[in-house]
């Protein structure tokens, strides 16, 4: 087991003992060079990196004499915690968080193609906004209204699989609404205070969690294959997700919200057991198979 990381080792020291963990643990090999490539240090100071890494974990790393690096151990447990989503992005796009000079993926990966990214100072407007709670001036078009100026208290980015956008108060439709980044224009900051009911604690759709109950389509000839997919428990996949986001959800997953399970095609491996959790939910017109009727029907009845 591991020993501790002790208090007294500053954060630059830390990130060079990450960054020989994780290339030990994804790669399964790491040595001086890799250091002194990543992080512009001497050999030297590599050799300290990993003889500090050694004393830390050492059941770790073997010495390889003939290719002259440090290779996994068989016992190899690692140093530091990495979330999925980190060792994925990682392994893609290049370990690390700082932004000098070019990163390569780590592997042979390929990612789906971005048909379409944020213009980074409108990003950069709207960002700021975010984090000072600011009121932002921009120009939006939209699919249903066209070109428009609007007034919005944003409070969050959202990434909803194929774009970003911001959520945020749309002073102009008095509501909380979803703003495509790509859609956005002309954005500044505006001065004033923001108005009470315009904070993210009054947007009913974005502090509502809804549990998703999600299964096999019933029309799956083996359907394990799919519990497995999803590590699923007992045959179902519980999700929490916030009603603001929950069409985006189903959408992305091509999760069939029909009360029958009557979608057809063969991206349709997941259905939604418990349609009812949809109820009051805005953003369902996306979702496969759940029609605005099955919102009004419920109303009328």
């Amino acid at each position: 087991m591991p020993n501790p990381i002790p208090k007294d080792i500053n954060q630059a020291q830390r990130e060079r003992l990450s960054h020989i963990d994780f290339k030990a643990c994804f790669l399964g090999a790491i040595g001086r060079s890799d250091l002194v490539a990543r992080f512009g240090i001497k050999e030297a100071a590599a050799t300290r990196d990993i003889t500090l890494y050694k004393d830390l974990a050492p059941e770790n790393l073997e010495y390889d004499t003939k290719a002259k690096i440090y290779i996994r151990a068989p016992s190899f447990e690692p140093l530091f915690d990495y979330s999925p989503s980190q060792a994925l992005a990682a392994l893609a796009h290049g370990f690390g968080d700082d932004f000098v000079g070019k990163h390569k993926a780590l592997i042979a990966c390929e990612t789906p193609a971005q048909l379409n990214n944020p213009d980074l100072e409108t990003l950069s407007v709207l960002t700021r906004a975010i984090h000072q709670q600011k009121v932002v001036s921009l120009v939006y078009r939209s699919l249903s209204s066209g070109r428009s100026t609007r007034e919005v208290v944003p409070f969050v980015l959202v990434d909803n699989g194929l774009r970003w956008h911001i959520r945020g108060y749309d002073r102009k439709r008095s509501r909380f609404s979803d703003f495509v980044i790509t859609r956005i224009s002309d954005p500044e900051i505006l001065g004033g205070p923001i108005k009470e009911h315009e904070n993210r604690e009054h947007d009913i759709q974005w502090n509502r969690i809804v549990e998703l109950e999600i299964v096999p389509h019933p029309k799956l000839k083996h359907p394990k294959t799919i519990e497995t997919d999803y590590a699923m428990e007992n045959g179902v996949l519980k999700v929490n997700v916030r009603a603001a986001v929950a069409g985006y959800v189903l959408r992305r997953w091509n999760v069939d919200c029909s009360e029958k399970h009557s979608m057809d095609g063969p991206e349709y491996h997941l259905w939604l057991k418990n349609r009812q959790a949809l109820y009051g939910v805005d953003n369902l017109v996306i979702a496969p198979g759940y029609s605005q009727s099955d919102q009004i029907t419920k109303e009328g009845a």
